[in-house]
């Protein structure tokens, strides 16, 4: 079991590297942001996108948020342009960080049941085993954008979560 501290702890983490990589990004024009870099999602824009639509979803799922409209193999779309990535994505982090932050340390110790829509079939999980996913998805694919920006020049700041200051 996950407390509610641990919750919030990683939602101020969550918000401080999408930060920290967005703010390296910024420093790529936007060509170098979406050229094909052989990633899964294939290129920093496209990486960044999947991370925002996938971060909706749960979302939807744990805060009762609307879904994205967009299916899982158009997720790399899920904002048009950078500035309103930019946008989405600190909106995004807010709503990660109020639902964090109403969590107490007994509230995820249900089941959730939800309908994929790309496995299209049903599934039930612990709420805490899905927390833990959003975080752990989140890490993963920003693992994937920092070592995309550091081939493309950019210079990302601090990732490790000792180095995250009180925020």
């Amino acid at each position: 079991m996950i407390s509610a501290e641990y919750l919030r702890t990683l939602a101020r983490y969550n918000r401080w590297q999408n930060d920290n990589l967005v703010t390296a990004a910024d420093g790529l024009d936007e060509a170098e942001r979406r050229a094909d870099r052989g990633a899964f999602f294939g290129s920093i824009f496209g990486t960044f996108n999947h991370l925002l639509w996938a971060d909706r979803m749960w979302m939807s799922r744990l805060a009762g948020l609307p879904k994205p409209v967009k299916p899982l193999t158009e997720s790399v779309s899920e904002a048009e342009d950078w500035p309103s990535f930019k946008t989405a994505r600190k909106e995004t982090d807010d709503v990660i960080s109020t639902w964090a932050d109403r969590q107490g340390d007994g509230d995820l110790t249900g089941q959730l049941t939800w309908h994929s829509r790309s496995a299209d079939r049903e599934f039930s999980q612990p709420l805490w085993l899905l927390a833990t996913h959003v975080f752990n998805h989140q890490t993963h694919h920003r693992g994937q954008i920092h070592a995309l920006l550091t081939a493309a020049g950019a210079k990302p700041g601090a990732t490790d979560l000792p180095f995250m200051t009180a925020a």
